[in-house]
This record gives structure tokens, C-alpha cells and sequence, in this order.
């Protein structure tokens, strides 16, 4: 028995068998994918191998995003459509098996293109990607909120997904640049890692589809969702609780994005060593998979919002001593951002246990809305993270280039690439901070199950 197993819940609650809870996981393997390369690579790949101006750069990673928070309310709307017509959502689930044809092209530029018409490419295919990411994500993450279980069952669902969500992120993460060719990434490198893993998130895309059905299946009594629609989506913008949940969200999904799309340039600029980029990911990652039943433990013993609030102040520890830099020494900066990474596991698992709390508090029928609305808002901070360390290279004066250049860098962008990677870092954790103690459904949540 593993520590995610370790404790029943209530009688009157359905427990998830753990074969259908490791085949909705699965799903979480393919997504995790998506969720970490485009973030960790693409702004790295614009602006060192494309020769796209890091302000370009950034406004192509920011542009397609801005489309999500239209995009992913009306998909939530169109889930619950089919929820109540069909009585699943498992239409979308299979057009969103799409999205590894539009991961494989954003790396796919052709040969002739740089600077401004190569972000154009990257930003039609990033639209595009971001569209199925959220016709599989929406259904996926509305899962939870539509079965019969408690606060505690809730957020061991959440940790079985955290756990494989973590070895797609990590798998992802440490082979990603390795394909690209390392320190000798190329185009046809970049090529070459999206073919590779896009093979890699359609069966894991896949096994998540048949996973969430027999999920669906095992748990009696799931719940059937309503119409939606903009009714749907007023209650979910008018449930205070969800305002300051999702506002909290939004700071922390900002912030380990620009972490993720700092990493290659504080390995190169500052710790001058391109390959220690795999390092700093594992790092940031690999805890996850030792601490994640940490936190399910901890949160049940203290609630997900002690736990959470102790989560993103840590966070902003680590991030702190990142700030110094080399002086810090090696060891000293590998282990600041190990503390992020135990923090990462903690800001993954809590808040997505807590939406389906505010879903059920609410009374809601519209669980495809909230999430809609929910996942929008991961995908503007999954925007704004590269966007705001891009403006810190641009104001800086960083000087881009293609593939197999060195230029020469000022000693203001050498400068940005550390503060980026730590100071700001530090200060959108504190705001998340001060947004998640305006939270307080979860003394209610936890009684009540």
C-alpha cells in the first residue's frame, strides 16, 4: 500500500479503486509534456536558435495565451453540453488527442524562417495547441467534481494525477533538451524532440481517455452536469471563494512558468554551463514524486489551505537565495531550487483538490465552467511567466541570435537573468501569498465531508 492509500474516507463517500485512479493519471503523462516544454524551450528557441528579438518573443508566447481566457470558458460550456446530452465528456477527451500534431509543428519551423516570421509560426501553432490542450484539460480536471467524494478523496485523486503528472514533467523536462542537442541544439535538434515526444503524449493521451471512463464507472453515483452557459459562467465569476482560489492561482501558475523559462539562461548566462539546465529541472521536478504523499498527509492533518499557504512561502525562500547567484556556490543554488520543486508539489496538488471543494460548496452544476474558467487562467500564467522574464531580457538589452552564435551579452542582461530568476520570482509568490489567505472555505470544506 502506498502512502496515497493510507487513509479511507468517509462511508457515506465513494474510495476510487487505484486501477482507474492510475488510468486517469495517465493522462496527466501526455499533458505534462505540453505543460513543460513550450515553457521551458520555446522561449529559449525563439530568441537563441530563431533570432526572434526577446520583446517579439514574448509577445508570441503572450498573444496565443490571451485567446485561452475566451477559449477555455467556452470549452468548459461545451463540456457540460455534453455531459448532460451524453452523459460524459469523452467527445472532446478524443479531439483533444489531437494536440500532439500542433507539438510536433510548433518546433517544426522551416528552414528559411527567422526573426519575425518564424514567431508567427510558433504563434499560429501555439493557438492551435493551446485549443486542444484545453479540450482535453477542461473534461479531464471536471472529473473529479462530478464524482460522489469527499475532501479527502478529492485530494488523493489529485495526488495519484500529481504523481504522474510529475514523471511526464520530468521525463519531459530532462530528455526534451537533450534531443534538441544539448549545447549544440540546432533546428533539425528541435525538430527531431517534438516528433519524438508527441509519439510519447498520444499514447498516454490515449490510455487517459479509457482511464477517466472506468473511473467515471468505478465511482457510484457521479454527479450530471447542467447546460452551462453564460449563467454558468456569472455564478463561477460571483463565487468569492473561487475568485481568490483562481487570483492566487493565477500569481503562482505566472511564477513557475518564469522559473521554467528562466532555467536555460541562468544555466548559461549565469551558472555559464548550458548543460546544467537538465540539472536545475531535475531538481525542480524530480522532488515532487518523493514529497507529493508529504503534502496528502499534511494536508490532511492541517487542511490544503495551511498547507498551501506554507507551500508558496517556501517558494519564495528558495527563490530568494537563486537571487545571489554564482557567489552562492553550486551545491547551495541546486538545493534552492530542490525547495522550489518540494514547494511545486505542494502548489500542484493542493489548489487542484481544492476547485472541486468550491465546485461542490457552490452547488454548482456547471463543473465544466469552473474549470473552463480554471485552466484559462493556468494558461495566462503559463503566458505571462515567459512574457515577464522576456520584458527582463528586453529592458536589459539581451542580444538575441541563431543557432551556434555566442554573442557577447552587456552586463545589464547578465544582471536580468539572475534578478529574473529569483527576485521577481520571490515577489509574485509573496502576492499569491497574500491572495490565498483571502481563501477561507477550507475550514467548511473539511468539516462537511
Amino acid at each position: 500500500m502506498t502512502g496515497l492509500d493510507r487513509r479511507p474516507v468517509a462511508a457515506t463517500d465513494a474510495t476510487l479503486p487505484r486501477g482507474p485512479l492510475a488510468g486517469f493519471a495517465a493522462g496527466s503523462l501526455g499533458m505534462g509534456v505540453w505543460v513543460t516544454v513550450p515553457g521551458l524551450l520555446l522561449l529559449y528557441f525563439l530568441t537563441d536558435v530563431l533570432a526572434v528579438g526577446p520583446w517579439l518573443a514574448g509577445l508570441a508566447l503572450l498573444l496565443p495565451k490571451i485567446a485561452d481566457v475566451l477559449l477555455h470558458p467556452w470549452v468548459g460550456h461545451r463540456a457540460d453540453v455534453e455531459q448532460a446530452r451524453r452523459g460524459d465528456r469523452r467527445r472532446l477527451l478524443l479531439l483533444g488527442c489531437a494536440l500532439p500534431v500542433a507539438f510536433a509543428a510548433l518546433f517544426a519551423v522551416p528552414g528559411g524562417l527567422t526573426g519575425a516570421p518564424a514567431a508567427a509560426w510558433v504563434a499560429v501553432f501555439f493557438v492551435a495547441g493551446n485549443l486542444l490542450f484545453a479540450a482535453y484539460q477542461v473534461p479531464y480536471l471536471a472529473t473529479p467534481a462530478d464524482l460522489r467524494i469527499g475532501y479527502d478523496e478529492r485530494t488523493r485523486l489529485m495526488a495519484f494525477r500529481m504523481v504522474v503528472l510529475t514523471l511526464g514533467i520530468l521525463a519531459s523536462g530532462l530528455v526534451a533538451p537533450l534531443l534538441t542537442g544539448g549545447d549544440a541544439a540546432s533546428r533539425g535538434g528541435y525538430q527531431r524532440m517534438g516528433v519524438v515526444l508527441a509519439v510519447g503524449m498520444l499514447a498516454a493521451m490515449l490510455v487517459g481517455v479509457a482511464g477517466t471512463a472506468r473511473l467515471r464507472g468505478a465511482a457510484a453515483g457521479a454527479t450530471t452536469a447542467g447546460h452551462g452557459g453564460w449563467r454558468a459562467l456569472r455564478t463561477a465569476l460571483r463565487d468569492a471563494q473561487f475568485r481568490w482560489l483562481v487570483a492566487a492561482y493565477l500569481a503562482m501558475s505566472t511564477t513557475t512558468h518564469l522559473v521554467l523559462a528562466g532555467v536555460p539562461y541562468y544555466a548559461e548566462y549565469e551558472l555559464r554551463a548550458p548543460g546544467l539546465t537538465t540539472v536545475l529541472v531535475a531538481a525542480f521536478v524530480a522532488p515532487a514524486l518523493l514529497v507529493t504523499p508529504g503534502w496528502l498527509l499534511l494536508a490532511r492533518r492541517v487542511g490544503k489551505q495551511r498547507a498551501l499557504l506554507g507551500a508558496q512561502g517556501a517558494f519564495a525562500a528558495g527563490s530568494l537565495v537563486l537571487a545571489v547567484g554564482r557567489p552562492a556556490g553550486l551545491p547551495v543554488l541546486v538545493a534552492a531550487v530542490a525547495v522550489l520543486g518540494v514547494a511545486f508539489a505542494g502548489m500542484q496538488l493542493l489548489p487542484f483538490s481544492m476547485l472541486p471543494d468550491v465546485i461542490r460548496a457552490s452547488g454548482a452544476t456547471g463543473a465544466g465552467t469552473y474549470t473552463g474558467v480554471w485552466t484559462a487562467t493556468e494558461a495566462t500564467g503559463a503566458a505571462l511567466g515567459p512574457y515577464a522574464y522576456a520584458l527582463c531580457l528586453a529592458v536589459s538589452g539581451f542580444v538575441a541570435s541563431t543557432a551556434g552564435q555566442s554573442p557577447v551579452q552587456p552586463d545589464a542582461a547578465l544582471v536580468a537573468v539572475r534578478y529574473g530568476f529569483g527576485l521577481l520570482p520571490a515577489a509574485a509568490m509573496l502576492a499569491a501569498l497574500l491572495l490565498q489567505r483571502r481563501y477561507t472555505l477550507d475550514t467548511t470544506a473539511r468539516a462537511a465531508s
